[in-house]
């Protein structure tokens, strides 16, 4: 039976990266959407030819015919509306970042457990069919020992332009209205004056650190951290003996500029990353002592892919490739990195 899909938020994210996806899978069915906002709500139901309009999560949790979310709105809101949907039994592909500390990320992942259930995050870069060619280069060259072993890695994450497509999705000037459960937005232990830097490092620069830790090892340690007023940070993490040094900074024109190199004795392979919302795959460069090789690349879009994979875990009951559990990891990291700022 094909999985009925809930839509949890209907802004830009929501409707570009989700519902356009998940309404264009033929192996399941969107039956609902809920939004704060009436006439978004509307204007996306219409858009997207879906029967069921609800104003909150709680009404949407309520129709039988759903048996999975997809979450996608105000960052704070997430938990508590994650929590009540794996509660009410529901499998959940939730946007990142999945909370703000470790302990709210662990809960999740234990009521998903508790339950039984898919509860994918949306690391949707670890779904790139580009990075999926990378990932099993590394176990080649990891295998062969063609450059040698692995010295070192750098990532990478300047911003730009995201490479959004207004043609995706359709808005209102509608205000998000008061009325959802918000839980603390960072640990107990942060000075107030760091929280918008802290939102927008979980926000944003997660990605690189989920996507260093799926191709070098899902439990580094923090080596060094710097974090600047600006936001900007500089961020070591040790991979079982393997530095890995991140170059993190807000920036939102020009070019998008992420990715991560990974370090050879003679060589490197190295993966530059699309804009968020554009749809093509990541570029993978293949450096042989000098020689530059630029693996085959396709048309294909991360959120495509992680749509079209979440359907697939719920019927095949597999483990997500950013699964709840696994990602708990990427909080409990960025919690280390700030906390090394205070301590200083």
């Amino acid at each position: 039976m094909r999985p009925g899909i809930g839509i949890i938020g209907t802004g830009m994210v929501g409707q570009m990266c989700h519902l356009a996806n998940f309404a264009a899978n033929p192996a399941c069915r969107v039956v609902a959407i809920a939004d704060l906002r009436p006439d978004l709500a509307a204007a996306a139901a219409q858009k997207f030819d879906i029967a069921r309009v609800y104003g909150t999560h709680r009404e949407l949790l309520a129709d039988s015919e759903v048996s999975a979310v997809v979450v996608v709105t105000k960052r704070r809101a997430t938990g508590p509306i994650v929590l009540d949907a794996l509660n009410s039994g529901r499998h959940v592909l939730s946007e990142k970042p999945m909370a703000y500390t470790a302990a709210q990320a662990v809960a999740l992942a234990e009521a998903a457990r508790r339950h039984n259930l898919v509860y994918s995050i949306g690391y949707m870069k670890r779904h790139d069919a580009g990075v999926a060619r990378a990932l099993a280069e590394l176990a080649r060259l990891r295998t062969d020992q063609s450059l040698g072993r692995i010295v070192g890695a750098r990532g990478w994450c300047f911003g730009g332009s995201t490479g959004r497509s207004q043609d995706n999705f359709v808005m209102t000037g509608e205000v998000r209205p008061d009325g959802l459960e918000l839980w603390q937005d960072s640990p107990d232990w942060m000075p107030g004056v760091m929280l918008p830097g802290y939102d927008n490092f979980l926000n944003v620069f997660s990605h690189i650190i989920n996507l260093a830790r799926y191709m070098l090892g899902s439990s580094p340690t923090v080596a060094e951290s710097t974090i600047e007023s600006s936001g900007a940070a500089t961020v070591t993490l040790d991979f079982d003996g393997v530095a890995c040094a991140l170059q993190l900074a807000n920036g939102s024109e020009g070019v998008w500029r992420e990715g991560l190199s990974i370090a050879f004795e003679r060589g490197a392979l190295t993966i530059e990353l699309p804009p968020p919302f554009a749809e093509q795959e990541a570029e993978v460069i293949l450096d042989q002592q000098g020689q530059r090789t630029q693996l085959r690349r396709d048309t294909s879009w991360a959120f495509r892919r992680q749509a079209d994979a979440f359907v697939a875990d719920i019927v095949e009951r597999r483990t997500p490739l950013a699964s709840g559990a696994e990602s708990v990891a990427d909080i409990a990291l960025a919690e280390a990195i700030w906390k090394r700022q205070v301590i200083a």
